[in-house]
């Protein structure tokens, strides 16, 4: 199991993806969605690493209704 996400983290990674950017389930290609915004290192990692497993999971509830 990872780490537990922060609560500023997640509140930020809601508001950059409530703006419209379209997350992948590829890690590196969020990594490189989110290199326009002004993030330290660390941090653009922990994001892309939160779009993408929400990404993943939004996916499999998807095909789970279908």
């Amino acid at each position: 199991m990872g780490k537990t996400k922060s609560k500023s983290l997640r509140k930020t990674a809601k508001t950059v993806n409530s703006e419209g950017v379209k997350f992948n389930e590829n890690f590196e290609k969020n990594k490189k969605i989110l290199e326009g915004l002004k993030l330290s290192k660390k941090l653009r990692n922990q994001m892309a690493g939160l779009m993408t497993r929400t990404r993943k999971q939004q996916i499999a509830a998807e095909k789970k209704l279908q």
